[in-house]
């Protein structure tokens, strides 16, 4: 039998701001949060695969069972994500 694994990276879909954020102007930065105040938000898939249960994601409801694994990387280089952090 054959595994497979699925590999989902949400770059540039923060969840809290970095230890560094105050040095790179990005103090406060969280992109779930909000776009999680749209009408239109709804990621049924993504909650029940556990991304409301990463640390921090208090103010969306977490799943008892997620379907998935999840967790929350940060880069090691000193920069701004985006531009150093890939």
């Amino acid at each position: 039998m054959s595994r497979r694994v699925f590999l989902i990276v949400l770059d540039s879909f923060g969840i809290g701001e970095m230890s560094d954020a105050e040095k790179f102007g990005d103090k406060g930065a969280n992109t779930l949060r909000s776009v999680s105040k749209s009408p239109y938000f709804d990621l049924k898939n993504l909650k029940n695969m556990g991304l409301f249960n990463i640390d921090s994601v208090n103010y969306l409801e977490s799943v008892s069972a997620p379907s998935a694994a999840f967790g929350r990387l940060s880069e090691k280089s000193m920069g701004k994500d985006t531009t150093v952090g890939h």
